[in-house]
C-alpha cells in the first residue's frame, strides 16, 4: 500500500501532467488561404499556377486539411463574378488572400482594407495605384509584378524593325480583364510618334469584336497589332493568329507562347510565372507565421526574354533583320 503522502503527491503530479498530454494530443489550428484565381478553371495554365502554390505551401509544412483550408475561387475572366467571389472569401474570414491578375486583385482591395493580400500577375503596382512603393508597399497589400508599363515603347519598337512600312498599330485588349492596359498607350504612343506610326487602342470583349476588329483595322495597308497581357486575349490567341495569318498582320505579343504556337514575335520579361506562384505561397507561409504585408517588398523581374518564329515571319513576306535574330533569346524556324 502506498503511503497516503505519497498518494497526494503522485496524485498531484499526474494532475499536472494531464494539461500537457491533452495540449500534445489537440490537433494543430487550422488557418485560412482564400484564392481569387483569373480565368475558367478549365483552363490548364491556370491550374498549374494554382497547383504549383497549393504545392508550395505544402512544401512549407502547410497541408490542406490538415492545418490549413484553402477556398479557391474562379473568376472566368467575369469581373462580375470577381466581385461575388472577392466577397464571399472575405466572407470565410480568410488570414490572408492571394489575388491572381489585376481584375482580382481590384475587387477583393475593395472588399477589405485589413486582410493581408498577396498579388500575382499585376504590373506595375505603384502606377496603378495598389501600393506607394514597391520596397516599401505598407497597408495590406504586397506581391509579385511581371511588368512595368515602359516596356509597351519596345514593343512597337520590335515590330516596326521587322516590319519597316508599319504604319499603323491597333493595341487589343479586353478593358474588363485588362484593366491595366491603358497604362500601355502611353509609352506606345510616344514611341509612335518617333516612329512615324499611328497607334489606336482597340477594346474588344467578345470573341466576335476579335474577329470584326481585325478584319477592319487589317483594310489599312501596313498594319499591326500589339498584345499586351491578358487572360481573355491569350485564351482566344490561336483565333487571333488565325486572322493574322489570314489578312497578313504582324503582331507582338507579352506571352512566351504566342510564338511557339504560330504567332510572330513576343517580347516579355524573364519571368517565369509558376515560380512566381511559389514565391507567393513563400510570402503567406510569412505571413501566417507574423509578418506584415507591407513590410515584404513587391518582386518584379529585371529581364527580357525576345522570342521569335521565323516560319510565320517568311509566311507573312517579312524580312527579320540579322541584328535582331542575334539578339534574340529564341527563333523558331
Amino acid at each position: 500500500m502506498i503511503p497516503r503522502r505519497e498518494f497526494i503527491t503522485l496524485l498531484g503530479g499526474a494532475a499536472a501532467a494531464w494539461p500537457l498530454a491533452a495540449r500534445a494530443q489537440q490537433p494543430e489550428r487550422m488557418r485560412r488561404v482564400g484564392v481569387l484565381m483569373g480565368g475558367p478553371a478549365t483552363d490548364a495554365l491556370s491550374q498549374a499556377y494554382a497547383t504549383a502554390f497549393v504545392q508550395a505551401l505544402r512544401q512549407l509544412g502547410w497541408i490542406e486539411g490538415q492545418n490549413l483550408h484553402i477556398d479557391i475561387r474562379w473568376n472566368a475572366g467575369d469581373t462580375t463574378l470577381g466581385q461575388i467571389y472577392a466577397a464571399q472569401l472575405i466572407g470565410l474570414q480568410p488570414e490572408v488572400i492571394l489575388a491572381a491578375t489585376t481584375p482580382n486583385l481590384q475587387v477583393v482591395r475593395q472588399a477589405t482594407t485589413s486582410v493581408p493580400i498577396v498579388f500575382t500577375q499585376v504590373s506595375d503596382p505603384v502606377a496603378q495605384g495598389f501600393v506607394p512603393s514597391v520596397t516599401h508597399p505598407s497597408g495590406n497589400i504586397t506581391g509579385f509584378s511581371p511588368y512595368e508599363f515602359s516596356i509597351a515603347g519596345k514593343w512597337l519598337d520590335l515590330l516596326k524593325q521587322v516590319a519597316p512600312g508599319l504604319a499603323r498599330v491597333a493595341v487589343m485588349f479586353n478593358p474588363d480583364t485588362a484593366p491595366q492596359s491603358k497604362f500601355f498607350m502611353p509609352p506606345i504612343e510616344t514611341a509612335a510618334q518617333t516612329l512615324g506610326v499611328r497607334a489606336t487602342a482597340i477594346p474588344i470583349r467578345t470573341t466576335a469584336d476579335i474577329e470584326a476588329a481585325m478584319m477592319s483595322f487589317a483594310r489599312e495597308l501596313n498594319s499591326g497589332l500589339i498584345l499586351p497581357p491578358d487572360a481573355f486575349t491569350r485564351l482566344r490567341q490561336q483565333l487571333i493568329i488565325e486572322m493574322a495569318d489570314r489578312h497578313r498582320v504582324p503582331v507582338i505579343s507579352s506571352d512566351p507562347e504566342f510564338p511557339r504556337i504560330g504567332g510572330l514575335m513576343c517580347y516579355s520579361t524573364t519571368v517565369n510565372t509558376l515560380d512566381q506562384y511559389r514565391q507567393a505561397a513563400g510570402y503567406i507561409d510569412r505571413i501566417l507565421k507574423g509578418a506584415k504585408p507591407g513590410d515584404l517588398p513587391i518582386q518584379q523581374p529585371d529581364k527580357y526574354t525576345l522570342i521569335i518564329n521565323l516560319k510565320t515571319a517568311h509566311a507573312l513576306g517579312l524580312t527579320v533583320p540579322p541584328t535582331l535574330l542575334a539578339i534574340a533569346d529564341e527563333v523558331i524556324e
